[in-house]
């Protein structure tokens, strides 16, 4: 994992996530497709640091959040700015999805 890539739970989320653009992976190990997106926002989480941090939720350990933010399949990328949703990504949509992600936010 990358440095710039943290791992998040619902003790730390809302602080986490409040004061910045920040891209949040909610993720499980069994989960392929979760498997296939991981070094994608890994490689990301150098590309775009001091932009955005990007950041993982294993939604089987913090179930709360999952369920807080709606997430019902995963990968789910959410991007957060200032604590609040801007933009989802649900399913793996590859590099390109989550940079219009980014795009959306004004950050590429």
């Amino acid at each position: 994992m990358s440095v710039a890539t943290i791992n998040l739970t619902r003790s730390d989320f809302d602080e986490k996530t409040k004061a910045r653009l920040v891209m949040v992976d909610f993720w499980a190990e069994w989960c392929g497709p979760c498997k296939m997106s991981g070094p994608v926002l890994e490689q990301m989480s150098d590309e775009y640091a001091g932009r955005v941090v990007i950041s993982k939720v294993d939604v089987d350990s913090e179930t709360e959040l999952a369920s807080k933010y709606g997430v019902m399949s995963i990968p789910t990328v959410i991007l957060f700015r200032d604590g609040q949703e801007v933009s989802r990504q649900i399913g793996f949509a590859g590099k390109a999805g989550y940079v219009s992600l980014l795009a959306k936010a004004g950050v590429v």
